[in-house]
């Protein structure tokens, strides 16, 4: 399952993380947040080469600005340290993996 993390943690789990991780940028109110959020837990569970992080941007607004996250759901895909995909809105769980592949 995907592990929501606040300010605090994100720059060790996140930034300083030199593998593959998904941060999921939510909200609890947003009901396209909660269609995807099955789909980004899924993938968690089936990949554990990948860390899968989600951001709760009313709680973590300053991570959502830093990373000019204007709509939510907003996945992020990092490797390295660097934004390497990104997607908005709802997608399916291939779109997902095409974007981790990248």
């Amino acid at each position: 399952m995907a592990k929501i993390i606040n300010t605090s943690q994100f720059r060790g789990s996140v930034e300083e993380n030199q593998g593959v991780v998904v941060v999921d940028f939510f909200a609890t109110w947003c009901g396209p947040c909660k269609m995807l959020a099955p789909i980004v837990d899924e993938i968690a569970q089936e990949n554990d080469d990948i860390k899968v992080a989600k951001v709760n941007v009313d709680e973590n607004p300053n991570i959502a600005l830093d990373y000019k996250v204007m709509s939510i759901p907003t996945l992020v895909v990092i490797k390295g340290g660097k934004e390497v995909s990104r997607s908005v809105g709802v997608v399916d769980k291939k779109e997902i993996l095409e974007m981790l592949s990248k």
